[in-house]
């Protein structure tokens, strides 16, 4: 056996299944393409299951791919073992209604003994117990004797997932040899050891589960093939595990340089070293994939595995940050295969470092909390910290749960982590409560998947706003049929359209469809499985019917103001890049005919400047009069032509290429304008935060800016009206007004500070002393808190050692302020606690520190009865 790299060993795959008819697709994004059924691609067929499903028709019978995966399932063993990961390559050959057990099993077998040369005697298929035919395959076409053929039940060689289809599986198990056995006579494929290890799995299905047990035969079966590239890495290179993998290995050899340790010779270590080799692959291709770190979904699983490999880092004692150094060495180990990080590149390494650096601060504020759940557990003589302040840590400030078992250990504390388990079942099973599971572009599903999927819909608006098409189907939201009447709301699929479905950020065209005896308005267009297309809307006079010739007619201004917005996002976008930085990505957007929101990546708030320097470079740009120009092209060629392609989008063989002039050109199957001065106008209106590390842009263009700026005008007028000012002298009248009330609020204070000190004079008569301590307890009217506040300075430096209870009536609102001097703490007094029992009488809340609390109410009848509580409070509070 040769010990081929695992790039290498990937390439052959695909190629080996190309000289077999099979297309090799690219590895999908990680983020399931209208799935909400998962969270992160888990399987080499996850991507592919609208194919086995028949909701879509594959772009060829047979298929090869390479899928990255990620399954977090295990997290907590990673690292604790040699076998655990989260990060795998997934490589399959899938077969839809095409061939099946005869071809999957021979070309399996063919790979593994002559491309790869693995010896014969090394390799043991199995078979599930009831599939006589996949046995004979293995024993009288490929020649495998009996012996060597094991037969495994439905637990092990029979795939299934609840009704649907399902089939038995043959595995190929690769023998190790003895020093990788558990030495037990007997020990042979199925053990539990390490010395036999299954490379291959070939899914043969093949029946239909009706959910109770009953198995019918498929009339078009299917060939799922799966087989983990990591895994076959191990065994070619005859090494233990992957973490000794090569390009894995290079990834844990730069570990070790950074910490300046050894591999191999400390478990603790090992540990750290491998769970941040694993963790920073998964990082790097889910920042690749445009997955940014949240505390929700897959963003709080991309921030888990971040900050899980930062935590061991400091554990080996590398000082500052490092993940993103590390993830070039992904990059560079990987590129061949995953070509887009280095398109990203500069992206990925931007967000790991400021995630990082985030987590760096975060992780010495959880410390500080920590340590002060230790005094107050040390405080109540209890040796557990709850479950409930155990995942405030680890939910709220990222701090992971093994971090604070390790550090209470240490104190001689534990966790109670039974309960911390349930918190995170319930934070789990909010989050799955929260997954849509019903809705596909924002439509009940239910009946669109009912449709044939040989149905196909053509977009044609490119060039032309009427088209006339035939109906191919009329769905109601509960049935497929065959006319829909006056009033019904319903779907109309043809097939040929000029109205454009939502898809990319771009909000559907509008329009009306006629048949020979009815018309239909159009509300809505979505892009369903496959290349559907779906009209949304009502019939408004008589009736259409399926099969009829219509016509269509896109609303023509909405498209145009949508275009207008649509192409100044682009011309915005290059923009942005030029003024922050090649790490601007699109994150989301939404052109309708309105306006355009535009989600970007970028760490920080955009300055004045730079929000001007954006609005100038477009607004340049439109005035160039740059002509906008579309071509379908190969996504090879669009590559090499610079376009810019969106994160996650998946795209076809042919892609169409949006150029404006030499300024911008980006993949887009969006509607644009022909020339940038049809834009006329750019302005943004608002940036903000929306997410860690995303930004938020909404601008106007056309029509809807200047109806802006004439709203903007006539509010100035009106300001300027009340002004007593023209328009272009408003901020001088206003400067001159805010210094007038700085002088009137300084005077004002003066005001206060005399009426204090003579309050406070004449409330001295009413303080009780009580051990030393001078008690005062007041109903004001019409004083607010820092009045309050105030007269509370006053009275305490008039009485000396006091502790004091105001109250004040403002309206219906409540004010209550309590002040303890040192002499008073020492006795025993504590505003904060007084506070919080007394603002509850008046129907409020509130707190503070020992010296100053204060709280509000909405009940000022209590007043009375709030202070004669305080009173009794404070006495008890001195005297003990």
């Amino acid at each position: 056996m040769k010990p081929y790299g695992l790039n290498e060993l990937r390439k052959k795959y695909l190629e080996f299944f190309e000289s077999k008819g099979h297309l090799a697709l690219p590895s999908f994004s990680l983020v399931p393409e209208n799935d909400k059924s998962l969270l992160l691609i888990n399987a080499g067929m996850a991507p592919l299951k609208p194919y086995f499903t028949g909701q879509e028709i594959p772009p060829r019978t047979r298929v090869t791919t390479c899928q990255k995966c990620i399954r977090t399932g295990d997290i907590e063993n990673v690292g604790k073992t040699a076998r655990h990961g989260t990060f795998f390559e997934m490589l399959g050959n899938f077969s839809f209604g095409d061939y099946f057990k005869h071809e999957a099993i021979a070309w399996s077998w063919e790979f593994l003994t002559k491309v790869l040369e693995i010896p014969e005697d090394r390799l043991y298929p199995s078979v599930y117990l009831e599939d006589d035919e996949a046995f004979d395959i293995w024993n009288k076409e490929i020649g495998v004797a009996k012996d060597r053929i094991f037969r495994f039940g439905k637990e092990d060689n029979f795939w299934e997932h609840g009704a649907g289809p399902c089939g038995p599986c043959s595995e190929i198990y690769y023998d190790r040899g003895e020093k990788y056995g558990c030495g037990k006579p007997g020990c042979t494929v199925g053990c539990e050891c390490d010395r036999y290890i299954e490379i291959w799995n070939n899914v043969f299905t093949q029946f239909e589960n009706d959910g109770e047990g009953h198995y019918t035969e498929l009339e078009n079966k299917n060939i799922d093939t799966g087989m983990g590239l990591e895994r076959l890495a191990t065994v070619m290179q005859d090494v233990d595990s992957i973490f000794d993998v090569d390009t894995i290995k290079a990834i844990r050899d730069k570990i070790c340089e950074f910490a300046g340790v050894s591999y191999g010779e400390e478990y603790k270590t090992d540990v750290s070293i491998r769970v941040i080799t694993d963790h920073i692959r998964s990082v790097t291709f889910m920042v690749s994939d445009g997955i940014t770190p949240s505390n929700e979904g897959r963003g709080y699983v991309l921030r888990r595995l971040l900050r899980r490999a930062a935590r061991h880092g400091r554990l080996l004692g590398i000082q500052g940050e490092f993940l993103a150094k590390l993830s070039e060495t992904v990059m560079a180990e990987s590129h061949t295969g995953y070509p887009e990080l280095l398109d990203r590149k500069d992206y990925i390494i931007k967000l790991i470092t400021v995630e990082e650096q985030n987590f760096n601060k975060t992780i010495d504020q959880g410390l500080a909390i920590l340590n002060t759940m230790m005094e107050d557990l040390q405080k109540s003589g209890e040796k557990v910290l709850s479950g409930e302040n155990t995942f405030k840590l680890y939910d709220t400030y990222g701090f992971p749960i093994d971090l604070t078992i390790e550090i209470l250990e240490e104190k001689g504390f534990s966790v109670d982590e039974d309960g911390f388990k349930k918190a995170m079942e319930n934070q789990r099973q909010t989050a799955r409560d929260a997954r849509e599971t019903t809705n596909y572009m924002g439509k009940d599903v239910t009946i669109y998947q009912s449709i044939d999927a040989s149905v196909e819909s053509k977009f044609v608006g490119y060039d032309r706003l009427t088209h006339e098409s035939k109906v191919t189907v009329l769905t109601t939201q509960d049935a497929i049929v065959d006319e829909l009447k006056e009033g019904e709301e319903g779907t109309i699929l043809v097939e040929e359209t000029p109205m454009y479905a939502t898809m990319g950020g771009q909000v559907a065209d509008a329009g009306v469809i006629e048949g020979a005896d009815g018309t239909f308005v159009v509300e809505d267009v979505i892009k369903l499985q496959g290349t559907k297309i779906g009209h949304v809307g009502r019939v408004t006079k008589g009736v259409i019917k399926k099969g009829e010739t219509v016509k269509l007619t896109v609303d023509e201004e909405q498209r145009n103001l949508t275009a207008n917005n649509h192409s100044a996002t682009h011309l915005m976008q290059q923009a942005l890049r030029e003024v922050l930085g090649s790490h601007v990505e699109q994150k989301g957007s939404l052109v309708d005919k309105d306006k355009l929101r535009f989600d970007f990546t970028h760490f920080s708030p955009m300055t004045e400047e730079e929000i001007a320097k954006v609005e100038e470079i477009v607004n340049r740009e439109i005035a160039a009069g740059l002509d906008v120009v579309t071509n379908e092209m190969s996504i090879e060629d669009a590559k090499k032509t610079g376009a810019m392609a969106l994160f996650g989008e998946k795209y076809g063989e042919v892609v169409r290429v949006v150029q404006m002039g030499t300024f911008s050109s980006e993949l887009c199957g969006g509607t644009h304008v022909s020339n940038t001065r049809n834009i006329s106008a750019f302005k943004i209106i608002s940036e903000s935060g929306v997410a860690a590390g995303v930004r938020r842009i909404e601008a106007l263009t056309g029509k809807a800016l200047f109806e802006y700026y004439n709203t903007m005008e006539s509010e100035l007028q009106k300001a300027a009206k009340l002004l007593k000012a023209v328009p272009l002298e408003v901020s001088a009248k206003i400067v001159s007004l805010q210094d007038e009330v700085k002088q009137l609020q300084k005077e004002n204070d003066k005001l206060k500070a005399k009426l204090a000190k003579e309050a406070a004079g004449d409330l001295l008569s009413e303080a009780k002393e009580v051990d030393g301590i001078h008690i005062l307890t007041k109903q004001l009217t019409d004083v607010d808190m820092n009045g309050m506040r105030d007269l509370g300075d006053e009275a305490k430096q008039k009485l000396g050692e006091a502790f004091i209870v105001f109250a004040s009536q403002i309206g219906e609102k409540v004010n209550l302020i309590a002040m303890a001097t040192d002499g008073a703490m020492k006795k025993g007094a504590h505003a904060g606690n007084l506070i919080k029992e007394v603002a509850s009488i008046v129907g409020g809340g509130g707190g503070g520190r020992p010296n100053m609390a204060q709280a509000g109410g909405k009940l000022p009848e209590k007043i009375p009865e709030a202070l004669a509580c305080a009173k009794t409070v404070m006495e008890k509070q001195i005297i003990k």
